[in-house]
C-alpha cells in the first residue's frame, strides 16, 4: 500500500470545477489530490505573424507556478527576467498536447490562449495543467459555435495526461511530490480519447526499467486517462446545466 493508501492503479481524487473566471471564454479549476491549477482559455481573433493568411488558427499555452505554491516561496519567473527551462518546456508541451486533437483549419484564423496558474504543487502540474486545459479551451471553443461565429466544432478527440513511476519496485499511478521525488523511474503519458498516444516522457531516475515495468505503467495510464475522460465530460455537462 502506498503511503496515501491508494492502490497501484488510483488515481488521486481528481475534481473539475468550471466557470471560475468570469472573463474568460472557458475556464476551471482542476485539482490532482492536493495539486491545484487554474486554466483560462482566451480567444483572439488574430493568429501569430508567421501563420497570417493561412485560413488556420492556433492553440498555445502559458505555464507558471505562484511563488507559494511549493513548501518553499519561489520567486516570479517575471521578477527574474526570464522563464526556467522547465517552464518553457511544460508550456509547450501542453500547447502540443492539445493541438494534437484540435482542427485548425476548422477554427479559422483565430487564436486559443490557455493560461495554467498553478495555485499550490504535490506533483503532476503537467499532467493537471493538460487535462484541464482540454476543458477550458472546449468551453471556450463552445462559447463560439453558441454565439455563431462556429459553424462546426473544431475539437476532434479528448486529450488527457497523468504521471506512473516505479515505487519500491512497483508500477504506480499519478504520483505526488513524495513518491515522485524518490521514484526510481518516472513518467508522462498524454493520450486521447480514441486510444492514441500524443507524448510519452520516461526517465530512469535512480535505475533504468525494463519493457515489461515500461508496459505496466503504459496499461496504468490508459486506465486513468479513462477516467479522467469521464470527468471530463462530467465537467462540461454540468457546465451546460
Amino acid at each position: 500500500m502506498r503511503h496515501s493508501q491508494r492502490t497501484d492503479d488510483q488515481l488521486r481524487p481528481v475534481t473539475i470545477e468550471t466557470g471560475v473566471n468570469r472573463y474568460a471564454e472557458g475556464s476551471c479549476l482542476i485539482t490532482f489530490g492536493n495539486t491545484k491549477v487554474l486554466v483560462t482559455a482566451s480567444i483572439e481573433d488574430k493568429v501569430p505573424g508567421w501563420m497570417r493568411n493561412s485560413g488556420q488558427g492556433w492553440v498555445t499555452a502559458e505555464y507558471g507556478m505562484l511563488p507559494r505554491a511549493t513548501h518553499t516561496r519561489g520567486r516570479r519567473e517575471a521578477a527574474a527576467g526570464k522563464q526556467s527551462g522547465r517552464t518553457q518546456e511544460i508550456q509547450r508541451l501542453i500547447g502540443r498536447s492539445l493541438r494534437a486533437v484540435v482542427d485548425l483549419k476548422a477554427l479559422g484564423e483565430r487564436q486559443v490562449l490557455i493560461d495554467c496558474d498553478v495555485i499550490q504543487a504535490d506533483g503532476g502540474t503537467r499532467t493537471a495543467s493538460i487535462t484541464g486545459a482540454w476543458v477550458a479551451m472546449s468551453l471556450a471553443l463552445n462559447y463560439l459555435r453558441e454565439e455563431g461565429v462556429l459553424k462546426a466544432d473544431p475539437i476532434l478527440d479528448q486529450v488527457a495526461a497523468v504521471s506512473c513511476g516505479v515505487c519500491d519496485g512497483v508500477p504506480v499511478l499519478d504520483l505526488d511530490y513524495e513518491e515522485d521525488s524518490e521514484a526510481e523511474a518516472d513518467s508522462n503519458f498524454v493520450l486521447t480519447g480514441s486510444g492514441q498516444i500524443v507524448e510519452v516522457q520516461a526517465t530512469g531516475e535512480k535505475r533504468g526499467f525494463s519493457r515489461a515495468e515500461f508496459d505496466r505503467l503504459f496499461s496504468l495510464a490508459e486506465g486513468g486517462c479513462t477516467e479522467l475522460f469521464a470527468l471530463q465530460k462530467a465537467a462540461l455537462a454540468a457546465a451546460k446545466r
